[in-house]
Protein backbone atom coordinates (compact mmCIF):
# COMPACT_ATOMS: atom_id res chain seq x y z
CA UNK A 1 0.00 0.00 0.00
CA UNK A 2 2.94 2.42 1.07
CA UNK A 3 4.35 1.82 -2.90
CA UNK A 4 1.21 3.32 -4.35
CA UNK A 5 0.98 5.92 -2.02
CA UNK A 6 4.69 7.06 -2.68
CA UNK A 7 3.84 5.79 -6.52
CA UNK A 8 0.79 8.49 -6.83
CA UNK A 9 1.98 10.64 -4.53
CA UNK A 10 1.51 13.84 -7.38
CA UNK A 11 -1.85 13.05 -8.03
CA UNK A 12 -3.17 12.41 -4.81
CA UNK A 13 -1.30 15.86 -3.53
CA UNK A 14 -3.16 17.48 -6.54
CA UNK A 15 -6.45 15.60 -5.95
CA UNK A 16 -6.47 16.59 -1.85
CA UNK A 17 -5.16 20.51 -3.04
CA UNK A 18 -8.27 20.69 -5.25
CA UNK A 19 -10.68 18.95 -3.00
CA UNK A 20 -9.63 21.18 -0.15
CA UNK A 21 -9.78 24.42 -1.93
CA UNK A 22 -13.02 23.94 -4.05
CA UNK A 23 -14.71 22.56 -0.53
CA UNK A 24 -13.61 25.60 1.51
CA UNK A 25 -14.57 28.42 -1.50
CA UNK A 26 -17.99 26.35 -1.77
CA UNK A 27 -18.26 26.86 1.90
CA UNK A 28 -17.90 30.38 2.23
CA UNK A 29 -19.82 30.84 -1.47
CA UNK A 30 -22.82 29.00 -0.01
CA UNK A 31 -22.41 30.75 3.66
CA UNK A 32 -22.63 34.26 1.48
CA UNK A 33 -25.62 32.65 -0.76
CA UNK A 34 -27.27 31.82 3.14
CA UNK A 35 -27.65 35.35 3.68
CA UNK A 36 -30.34 35.91 1.13
CA UNK A 37 -33.97 34.33 1.55
CA UNK A 38 -34.90 33.03 -1.57
CA UNK A 39 -38.82 32.41 -0.61
CA UNK A 40 -38.87 36.69 -0.37
CA UNK A 41 -36.70 36.27 -4.22
CA UNK A 42 -33.97 37.95 -2.09
CA UNK A 43 -31.05 37.88 -4.51
CA UNK A 44 -27.25 38.43 -3.61
CA UNK A 45 -25.59 41.26 -4.45
CA UNK A 46 -22.83 39.67 -6.57
CA UNK A 47 -25.81 38.37 -9.02
CA UNK A 48 -27.40 41.84 -8.89
CA UNK A 49 -24.19 43.34 -10.24
CA UNK A 50 -23.89 40.39 -12.95
CA UNK A 51 -26.98 41.90 -13.92
CA UNK A 52 -26.25 46.21 -13.95
CA UNK A 53 -23.28 45.09 -15.95
CA UNK A 54 -24.77 42.92 -18.41
CA UNK A 55 -27.28 45.61 -19.14
CA UNK A 56 -24.52 48.50 -18.59
CA UNK A 57 -22.45 46.93 -21.69
CA UNK A 58 -25.97 46.86 -24.42
CA UNK A 59 -26.25 50.86 -23.15
CA UNK A 60 -22.65 51.09 -23.71
CA UNK A 61 -23.32 49.71 -27.35
CA UNK A 62 -26.52 52.37 -27.90
CA UNK A 63 -28.64 48.88 -27.65
CA UNK A 64 -31.73 49.31 -25.50
CA UNK A 65 -32.02 47.34 -21.94
CA UNK A 66 -32.89 47.70 -18.49
CA UNK A 67 -33.14 45.41 -15.93
CA UNK A 68 -35.93 44.56 -12.81
CA UNK A 69 -36.44 42.59 -10.45
CA UNK A 70 -38.24 39.15 -11.40
CA UNK A 71 -41.63 38.69 -9.37
CA UNK A 72 -41.37 34.98 -9.64
CA UNK A 73 -38.02 33.86 -8.38
CA UNK A 74 -34.58 35.29 -7.20
CA UNK A 75 -33.23 37.09 -10.11
CA UNK A 76 -33.34 39.98 -12.35
CA UNK A 77 -35.30 40.21 -15.77
CA UNK A 78 -32.88 41.58 -18.62
CA UNK A 79 -34.88 43.77 -20.67
CA UNK A 80 -33.72 44.34 -24.75
CA UNK A 81 -36.08 46.59 -26.97
CA UNK A 82 -38.66 46.14 -24.17
CA UNK A 83 -38.78 42.38 -24.08
CA UNK A 84 -37.33 39.99 -21.90
CA UNK A 85 -34.57 38.39 -22.86
CA UNK A 86 -33.15 36.65 -19.82
CA UNK A 87 -33.55 36.33 -16.04
CA UNK A 88 -30.04 36.68 -14.13
CA UNK A 89 -30.03 33.82 -12.09
CA UNK A 90 -27.74 33.12 -9.42
CA UNK A 91 -26.30 30.73 -11.63
CA UNK A 92 -25.24 32.97 -14.02
CA UNK A 93 -23.09 35.10 -11.92
CA UNK A 94 -19.76 33.10 -12.90
CA UNK A 95 -18.93 32.58 -9.04
CA UNK A 96 -19.32 28.60 -9.46
CA UNK A 97 -17.00 28.67 -12.76
CA UNK A 98 -14.54 31.19 -10.66
CA UNK A 99 -14.29 28.57 -7.83
CA UNK A 100 -13.59 25.68 -9.84
CA UNK A 101 -10.91 27.63 -11.89
CA UNK A 102 -9.25 28.75 -8.50
CA UNK A 103 -9.60 25.16 -7.38
CA UNK A 104 -7.92 24.28 -10.24
CA UNK A 105 -4.52 27.46 -10.09
CA UNK A 106 -4.14 26.18 -6.38
CA UNK A 107 -4.02 22.34 -7.31
CA UNK A 108 -1.41 22.85 -9.68
CA UNK A 109 0.29 26.14 -7.79
CA UNK A 110 3.43 27.26 -7.72
CA UNK A 111 5.17 30.34 -6.11
CA UNK A 112 2.56 32.19 -4.09
CA UNK A 113 2.83 35.62 -5.88
CA UNK A 114 2.12 34.26 -9.02
CA UNK A 115 -0.55 31.96 -7.69
CA UNK A 116 -2.33 34.85 -6.42
CA UNK A 117 -2.16 37.03 -9.26
CA UNK A 118 -2.89 34.23 -11.42
CA UNK A 119 -6.44 33.59 -9.75
CA UNK A 120 -7.07 36.76 -9.76
CA UNK A 121 -6.22 37.94 -12.78
CA UNK A 122 -8.13 34.66 -14.47
CA UNK A 123 -11.04 35.36 -11.98
CA UNK A 124 -11.46 38.98 -13.41
CA UNK A 125 -11.54 37.87 -16.73
CA UNK A 126 -13.59 34.98 -16.77
CA UNK A 127 -16.04 37.74 -14.65
CA UNK A 128 -15.70 40.11 -17.75
CA UNK A 129 -16.15 37.78 -20.43
CA UNK A 130 -19.33 35.91 -18.26
CA UNK A 131 -20.67 39.47 -18.70
CA UNK A 132 -20.09 39.92 -22.01
CA UNK A 133 -21.87 36.56 -22.34
CA UNK A 134 -25.23 37.61 -20.98
CA UNK A 135 -24.94 40.68 -23.03
CA UNK A 136 -24.32 39.45 -26.41
CA UNK A 137 -27.17 35.98 -25.08
CA UNK A 138 -29.73 38.47 -25.00
CA UNK A 139 -28.91 40.44 -28.41
CA UNK A 140 -28.76 36.86 -30.34
CA UNK A 141 -31.58 35.10 -28.84
CA UNK A 142 -33.61 38.65 -29.24
CA UNK A 143 -32.29 37.91 -33.51
CA UNK A 144 -32.41 34.22 -33.19
CA UNK A 145 -35.03 33.40 -30.49
CA UNK A 146 -35.35 29.65 -32.12
CA UNK A 147 -31.79 28.88 -31.59
CA UNK A 148 -32.31 29.91 -27.45
CA UNK A 149 -30.96 26.29 -26.83
CA UNK A 150 -28.23 25.55 -29.08
CA UNK A 151 -27.02 29.30 -27.86
CA UNK A 152 -27.61 29.44 -24.32
CA UNK A 153 -27.05 25.41 -23.30
CA UNK A 154 -24.12 24.73 -25.94
CA UNK A 155 -22.18 27.64 -27.17
CA UNK A 156 -22.15 30.23 -24.60
CA UNK A 157 -21.10 27.30 -21.96
CA UNK A 158 -18.71 25.92 -24.36
CA UNK A 159 -17.22 29.22 -24.66
CA UNK A 160 -16.75 29.79 -21.06
CA UNK A 161 -15.33 26.55 -19.84
CA UNK A 162 -13.09 26.35 -23.32
CA UNK A 163 -11.66 29.89 -21.93
CA UNK A 164 -10.99 28.45 -19.00
CA UNK A 165 -9.39 25.37 -19.67
CA UNK A 166 -7.16 27.63 -22.07
CA UNK A 167 -6.15 29.62 -18.55
CA UNK A 168 -5.78 26.10 -17.14
CA UNK A 169 -3.29 25.08 -19.91
CA UNK A 170 -1.23 28.49 -19.57
CA UNK A 171 -0.91 28.30 -16.33
CA UNK A 172 0.53 24.39 -16.11
CA UNK A 173 3.31 25.27 -18.98
CA UNK A 174 3.68 28.75 -18.41
CA UNK A 175 3.31 29.27 -14.05
CA UNK A 176 2.86 26.25 -11.93
CA UNK A 177 5.72 24.30 -10.37
CA UNK A 178 5.30 21.49 -13.12
CA UNK A 179 6.29 24.08 -15.99
CA UNK A 180 9.06 22.98 -17.94
CA UNK A 181 11.93 25.47 -17.94
CA UNK A 182 13.74 25.80 -20.98
CA UNK A 183 17.59 25.89 -21.24
CA UNK A 184 19.16 28.57 -22.74
CA UNK A 185 22.63 28.16 -24.59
Amino acid sequence: MKKYFILYKPFLVFLGKFLLTYLLLTFVYESYLGQFDTKKFELDGFTQSVAKQSKDVLVFFNYDAAIAPNAKESGMNLFYNQKLMARIIEGCNGLSVIILFISFIIAFSGKLKPTILYSIGGSLLIHILNVFRISLLCVLMYYFPKREHILHGVFFPLFIYGVIFMLWIIWVNKFSKYATKTIQS
